[in-house]
Order: C-alpha cells, then sequence, then structure tokens
C-alpha cells in the first residue's frame, strides 16, 4: 500500500482536476492525504472523498506590488516549516501538485526530504507557482505540448475529467431542465465558478434575442440569479450545476464560456463548439487571453475580447459559428483525447519510492 500526498488550492481549479486521481488510489486502497490551506477551501472541495485533510499556513506569491505582500513575506516560512514536518510525519512515497501558492511549501519541504514531487499545469504558460515549483519537481505534466517548464521532465498528459461529465446523457439533461421534444437548440452560458459580472450583464441584455433561437441554460455564479428573469421561457439560470453539469453539457449545441485552462479542455474533450470570452490582462496574469489565442489559431473556438463584448459582438459570433458548426466539429477532432488519469497514476508510480 503507497501513501500519495496530494496538495494545491487557491482556486477550485487547483483541487478539482485532482480529484479522480485521488479517487483512483482510493480504490486501489492505497493512503490519501490532501494538504491545503486554512482557508477552508481546499477541505470543502475534498470533502466528499475519504481522505485525510491537513492544512497549513500559505502565502500568495503576487507578481504586482502589495502590502499583503509583506505578511505573506513571513506565511510562507511558517508554511514551509510546517510542511516539513507534516511531510516528515506522513513519510507519503509520492507528493502530486495541482499548483497554486498552496503547494510550494509543500514541494519544496518534500524535494528538501528527498520525496519525489509530481506536477501538473493546466495553462498554456506556467504560472508563477509552477515555475518555482519547477526545479524541485521530478515530473511536471502539461495539458499543451508547446508548455514548457524547468522541471527534469516533462510529461503531457491532459487533465483528468469527471466520469460524469464525460458520461453525460442529453436525454437525462432534457429531463432534469423539463424541455419538451420540441426544444430549441441549447447554449450554455458560464463564467467559472463564481460567475462573471460581465458575461452575465451581456446575457441578459439580449435575452430576448437569444430566445428566438436558443433555449438558454445560463449559469451565472452565487448570488448573481435574476429574480425578474426566473419566469421567462426558454431562460434556466443556475448559480451552479454541480451533478448534472455533465448531462447539461450533454445537450448543448453552443458553449460561451471563459477561457481557464480546466474549462476549456473539457469544452474541447467533449467537441462543445464554442465562445471564449477569457479575463483580461487587468484582472489576470493573462493567462486564459494565451489560452484562447490557442485554441482560436487551431480553429477550435470563436474568441471575443471581454472589452469587446456586447450584444452586437455575441450575435455575431453565434450568428458566425452557427453557419460553420460542422466544420468547427471537425476542426476539434484534431484537439488530442488522453487518458489523462492513466498516464498521471503510472507516472506516479513510476517514481514513488
Amino acid at each position: 500500500m503507497k501513501t500519495i500526498l496530494f496538495t494545491g488550492g487557491g482556486t477550485a481549479g487547483h483541487v478539482i482536476p485532482a480529484k479522480p486521481i485521488m479517487q483512483e488510489f482510493l480504490n486501489r486502497g492505497d493512503s490519501v492525504v490532501f494538504v491545503g490551506s486554512n482557508s477552508g477551501l481546499e477541505e470543502r472541495l475534498v470533502s466528499d472523498l475519504e481522505i485525510r485533510f491537513e492544512s497549513i499556513v500559505t502565502g500568495k506569491l503576487r507578481r504586482y506590488f502589495s502590502l499583503q505582500n509583506l505578511i505573506d513575506m513571513f506565511r510562507v516560512p511558517i508554511g514551509i516549516l510546517q510542511s516539513l514536518f507534516l511531510v516528515a510525519r506522513i513519510r507519503p512515497n509520492v507528493v502530486f501538485s495541482k499548483g497554486g501558492y498552496v503547494a510550494f511549501p509543500v514541494v519544496f519541504a518534500s524535494w528538501l526530504l528527498r520525496v519525489p514531487v509530481v506536477a501538473h499545469e493546466s495553462d498554456l504558460t506556467p504560472g508563477l507557482a509552477t515555475r518555482l515549483c519547477a526545479p524541485f519537481v521530478k515530473t511536471q505534466c502539461l495539458n499543451f505540448d508547446s508548455t514548457r517548464t524547468r522541471a527534469s521532465h516533462s510529461l503531457v498528459t491532459g487533465t483528468p475529467i469527471r466520469e460524469d461529465l464525460l458520461n453525460g446523457d442529453a436525454h437525462r439533461g432534457r429531463e432534469w431542465l423539463g424541455l419538451d421534444s420540441e426544444h430549441k437548440q441549447v447554449i450554455v452560458v458560464v463564467g467559472g465558478s463564481l460567475g462573471a459580472e460581465e458575461v452575465n450583464l451581456v446575457i441578459r441584455d439580449c435575452a430576448d434575442k437569444l430566445l428566438e433561437n436558443y433555449t438558454v441554460v445560463h449559469v451565472c455564479g452565487a448570488g448573481n440569479i435574476d429574480d425578474g428573469l426566473s419566469s421567462v421561457d426558454g431562460y434556466h439560470q443556475f448559480e451552479y450545476i454541480d451533478e448534472q453539469w455533465g448531462d447539461v453539457l450533454a445537450i448543448a449545441e453552443v458553449v460561451v464560456s471563459r477561457s481557464g485552462a480546466n474549462s476549456l479542455f473539457e469544452i474541447l474533450t467533449l467537441r462543445k463548439p464554442n465562445i471564449l470570452v477569457p479575463l483580461p490582462l487587468a484582472t489576470s496574469r493573462g493567462d486564459q487571453i494565451e489560452n484562447a489565442e490557442y485554441a482560436e489559431e487551431r480553429g477550435w473556438s470563436l474568441v471575443i475580447p471581454q472589452e469587446k463584448l456586447n450584444q452586437e459582438s455575441l450575435l455575431t459570433a453565434l450568428e458566425l459559428l452557427g453557419s460553420d458548426l460542422d466544420s468547427r466539429k471537425q476542426k476539434m477532432e484534431d484537439f488530442p483525447i488522453r487518458d489523462s488519469l492513466a498516464l498521471i497514476v503510472n507516472e506516479l508510480d513510476r517514481i514513488a519510492k
């Protein structure tokens, strides 16, 4: 029996993709431990798994000036010290890092204690935490073959996708939404786990025009339900969709989404024609812009920069996409589908001490 220590956090995207891997090791009878921050976010996200959870003090690694950096300068060393004690006590055979600022103290402590680390980077270009961790990582798993890191070994694996997404059922999706056999094509709009105010406003601004041609499923984020639209026929709004998400995507003809790497990977794997609205540089490091440009260059996606997102640009993009759906779907066949779960699990087994 092996002991595998998982780490990552700061956002859901640094935790959720690791859950199928954790479940696979649990199914094998191995011991799984997750080390996250003491914010409670990571603990909530893995609470449905029968694993041991440990927390450490963490400091966010910012690329810009902030007075909070002065405080976090002291929090990071504390997190490293805590991680040293945890890793020494747990004595894992291998560590898997999904990235985010939570990961660095655990990765560095594991390297000091000679515990091998496998890490995963979702984006086209590595984030700061991944770059800092890279010298201490045995294998860097990647979504895209053009991604470059300083890790001693790289492996293109893709991202493990939950079985409920891969096994989504259109019939169940129609039943859950209460759609009859005569319903219009379904457009699914999602702005990320917290929703996207800019996307929400534009979708609602042109809801009447969208509903002429589509049934709209709008995942708008917590606290963003518009009561004034709740009774509008054909418009279905949700703060969040969990268990039924795969079934809803199964009936989607078009998806409008942010271009976070995990969301983009799911959309492309499911071969869904899509329009991407990446987070702008003002609120991100530009990773979503790079992901979107990469997909657009290959004909997999249409992209609307957030500063150009309005009723006219969205309706124009939908019209363009609708006139070219078959070609778009054909181009997405070039996006490789790998057995990501098996590739990552095999690599963890390979380097486990």
